[in-house]
């Protein structure tokens, strides 16, 4: 099998190891849990069937349903639909989490159904971004599952059905990338295309995440219309980061302006930086990984704080917000050395019992608006990863942590519901679609990834599987060669040496022998502060000026210590 490997800073492809000895956190106890976790989604999924679908979102407090696929991303819920009555979102979200627990009968029974019913010919203003990650990439994944090789599916039933939908979606799709720059509209009505007097503000992340799905679709059906736009887009859009290689939040697209100067790692941007990588490993492309390491650094240099990550203005890089929020979690999973990051999102879930909207780092208190734990995904996305980058089983505890929280806040009788204050853990009546396609998925891999053996894939930001096939690539990057996981190759040099030896990382230096120059290094950005509590030397990382390995004080500091 072919194996992938990150070191310094970014995600794992999901590659299976034989697990080293898991301490108290045995066999019997990761059956257990998985477990509770299948009983978690299948109490979700059967309520929704029973009480929601074909409607988009299931309202477990009343056990009813909402049509919400026109309102995501609709904050002031305008231009909503008179007789739009869902499209299944909740359905087609859950399609690959229904393989990944094996139950290949309903898997069967959705898509024949789904074949058979749906239609995108409707009167619906959508988000792009919110339709490309849950629609678009849940229909482009599941056809992958329904046809490859262990036949999931009764032979004969499947021909492609959801293909042909998520074709017809994508050209839906392509008339908001008709634009001067390239960028394309934040919304677009299903039938009509682009509305009259639409908004012309959109995001980093609307303009920027859209390359695996429709990157996906374009390999599927040999139209390379689709990947074309969306990489059109993530190019312009690279194209107006700042002298810091810092990107703003939101922008007129028609213009090509900023119009939010403050960014980050959490909403308006997070699923930049996540898809400049997995695009990387899916499609081969240099390009890519030039785009998120230069990213990559700038995040490291001008947002981090300790284990932290707070807000910075892209033309200066001085801080403008001290804020946790629930999206950046998704950021310790991006990075094989983020401990420390992780350890906090954990202590504040702990704190409240999940993991609020917002918290006010420089004031170590919850968001007074902003107190809502819509039953995100992302910690436990990152608790998955770590797991697989480390086997270490206390990534196995968090996990049982998050399972029993949400089934002691927010399991009701009619699913899952969001929590409305973290204070109160009073309930809302609204289970979001990527409860299933990624909380539960995320935590069911946690415990049983038995799906990811001898197969590679990497998981969209809506959860869902797409494999890394060598059709796909321009070329295998020599990062992901085994050989090249520790050390740099020279010519001149006539042993192995390692990469904090030669201060460089060893992705960075794939050509290190044949005339080109080695660049910067990730492990040679300073922390913005080093005196953040750890737990074990394991924590400490590397010195950023010297690339040594630094240890845990007594005192639970991080740092050189020099032994007497």
């Amino acid at each position: 099998m072919l194996v992938y490997r990150f070191r310094i800073w970014v995600l794992l492809l999901l590659v299976i190891f034989p697990d080293p000895s898991l301490s108290h956190f045995d066999s019997a106890k990761k059956m257990q849990m998985r477990e509770k976790v299948r009983k978690m989604f299948y109490h979700a999924y059967e309520n929704y069937m029973t009480h929601a679908f074909p409607h988009d979102e299931l309202k477990p407090l009343s056990r009813s349903f909402t049509d919400s696929l026109s309102e995501l991303g609709n904050l002031k819920l305008e231009h909503l639909p008179q007789d739009y009555n869902g499209t299944a979102l909740t359905l087609i979200e859950s399609l690959s989490s229904l393989v990944i627990l094996g139950n290949c009968t309903e898997f069967e029974r959705a898509v024949l159904w789904l074949s058979e019913n749906l239609t995108f010919d409707v009167d619906a203003r959508v988000n792009l971004f919110e339709c490309n990650i849950r629609v678009l990439g849940g229909l482009v994944s599941a056809h992958i599952l329904a046809t490859d090789s262990t036949n999931r599916l009764v032979q004969g039933s499947y021909k492609n059905q959801l293909l042909v939908l998520a074709e017809d979606l994508g050209r839906r799709f392509l008339p908001a990338f008709d634009t001067p720059t390239g960028l394309p509209y934040a919304w677009i009505n299903l039938k009509y295309g682009v509305m009259k007097n639409e908004t012309t503000e959109t995001s980093t992340s609307g303009c920027g995440s859209l390359i695996l799905e429709m990157g996906a679709l374009s390999r599927l059906t040999g139209d390379p219309r689709y990947e074309s736009a969306a990489l059109r887009a993530l190019r312009k859009l690279w194209s107006m980061r700042s002298s810091l290689n810092l990107l703003g939040t939101t922008l007129d697209m028609e213009t090509g302006e900023w119009i939010e100067h403050s960014s980050g790692i959490g909403a308006g941007v997070d699923s930049f930086y996540e898809y400049l990588f997995k695009a990387h490993i899916l499609f081969g492309k240099e390009d890519f990984w030039r785009m998120f390491h230069s990213a990559y650094l700038a995040v490291q240099k001008y947002f981090r704080h300790g284990p932290w990550y707070h807000e910075a203005d892209m033309r200066t890089g001085k801080a403008t917000y001290w804020q946790l929020t629930s999206l950046q979690a998704f950021w310790p999973g991006l990075q094989a050395t983020a401990n420390t990051s992780h350890r906090e999102f954990v202590y504040v879930w702990k704190k409240f019992g999940v993991l609020p909207e917002r918290y006010l780092l420089d004031h170590q208190m919850l968001h007074p608006t902003e107190k809502y734990y819509p039953l995100r995904p992302e910690l436990a996305e990152s608790t998955f990863y770590l797991y697989q980058a480390t086997k270490d089983p206390w990534y196995m505890e968090v996990g049982e942590t998050i399972v029993n929280s949400l089934n002691s806040y927010t399991k009701v009788e009619g699913g899952f519901a969001s929590i409305r204050d973290v204070t109160t853990m009073q309930t809302e009546d609204h289970m979001h679609s990527f409860f299933l396609a990624e909380t539960c998925k995320y935590l069911y891999l946690l415990f049983d990834d038995s799906f990811l053996v001898d197969r590679n894939y990497i998981f969209t930001t809506e959860g869902h599987p797409l494999p890394v096939l060598s059709a796909w690539q321009e070329r295998l990057p020599e990062i992901y060669i085994p050989s090249n996981w520790t050390y740099v190759k020279d010519e001149k040099q006539t042993k192995r040496s390692s990469a904090m030896s030669l201060q460089v990382c060893p992705a960075l230096s794939l050509n290190a022998g044949h005339g080109e120059q080695l660049v910067e290094s990730a492990c040679h950005v300073p922390d913005a502060r080093s005196d953040h509590k750890c737990f074990s030397d394991e924590e400490c990382g590397v010195d950023s000026a010297s690339c040594r390995r630094r240890s845990c004080s007594m005192a639970g500091y991080c740092g050189l210590w020099l032994v007497v």
